[in-house]
């Protein structure tokens, strides 16, 4: 069964051309003249139900205005799309039902009420059943261990808290479909771990289908087995995440304090970055030389005091996917 169904999505934008100096001012408020940009071209992809999937590109790509036509926001220029069978910006409000949000800058919970007051709002504007809304509340809180949160106001809780609820409350209405913009972001290891956990369990549990946007590569691999890139409003690569990997997330970073100064790291694959005293900072090559053989080498001949390991940018990776298949556009015959 298909969760989304998008054929040839395009949505352009009429912006006012701004004119230099005072007299071409006035005259753009009397006559404006617009340019006309266009934000998603023609975007073709399906979604399967239970799916999580991870959507990506740099800002300004499109991903947002995908979102906002896929929930029916915004109304596209031309094409079409089925969200759980609906046409999202004619059924739009049947579609709410269906349909639950989390957008990490943006919080749906009310500032200065405890998430409690939030959850009970949420009951009645989809106009849940009371007997049903008390049990899916209670099995939330205990997933998600918010029982000492639920009567703290908002503004007082740490961010990892607080996106913890914003999901619940997300998931309250048992929607088929989530969409998540970056749920994880601002957030430390331990709590991006916890956030991950969760969002998989509740994926397999309820076979709810996940839309993910994130420029957190971690969020990707580890939730997701399918990606989607998108960059200028066009889709650039639709693989398994497996293969983006295998193909693109090939290089990570290394921090390390050492306990006495290093000499100059040589080992296949490994580019020293930066050095300075007890500090190294290493780009590895992993489909060159693994991780686990380049911290046995360091451990070998140093002692370790502290190490970092990260993936890169999320935009650095989708600069090259964009690279490469621009370079395989040129090399057609």
């Amino acid at each position: 069964m298909r969760a989304i169904r998008v054929n040839g999505l395009t949505k352009r934008f009429r912006q006012k051309r701004k004119k230099e100096g005072f007299a071409g001012s006035v005259r753009a408020l009397f006559k404006p003249e617009y340019t006309e940009k266009t934000a998603v071209r023609g975007i073709d992809f399906e979604v399967e139900a239970g799916e999580f999937l991870a959507f990506l590109g740099p800002n300004g790509a499109g991903k947002s205005t995908t979102i906002k036509m896929l929930t029916g926001i915004l109304h596209p220029s031309d094409g079409h799309a089925e969200v759980l069978g609906y046409c999202p910006w004619k059924e739009r409000k049947k579609l709410a039902y269906r349909v639950g949000s989390v957008f990490g800058q943006k919080s749906q919970l009310w500032y200065h009420l405890p998430p409690g007051d939030t959850f009970e709002l949420m009951r009645r504007i989809y106009e849940l059943d009371e007997t049903d809304y008390r049990r899916r509340r209670a099995e939330l809180v205990e997933r998600f261990e918010l029982g000492p949160y639920m009567d703290v106001p908002v503004r007082k809780l740490s961010l990892g808290e607080r996106m913890r609820c914003e999901i619940a409350a997300a998931l309250l209405h048992r929607p088929g479909i989530v969409f998540l913009d970056e749920p994880t972001i601002g957030l430390d290891v331990v709590v991006k771990q916890k956030i991950r956990e969760l969002l998989r369990e509740m994926n397999e549990a309820e076979n709810i289908t996940v839309f993910l946007t994130s420029h957190d590569s971690g969020d990707i691999e580890q939730l997701c087995r399918r990606a989607i890139v998108i960059n200028h409003g066009q889709i650039v690569l639709d693989a398994k995440v497996a293969d983006l990997k295998r193909l693109h997330l090939t290089r990570k970073t290394i921090e390390l304090l050492l306990a006495d100064e290093p000499e100059t790291i040589e080992i296949r694959g490994v580019v020293q970055m930066r050095k300075g005293g007890n500090r190294l900072k290493l780009s590895v090559d992993t489909s060159v030389t693994s991780i686990e053989e380049v911290l046995a080498h360091i451990v070998s001949r140093y002692r370790l005091e502290d190490v970092t390991i990260e993936d890169p940018p999320m935009e650095e990776i989708i600069t090259h996917i964009y690279a490469n298949a621009a370079r395989k556009e040129e090399e057609l015959p």
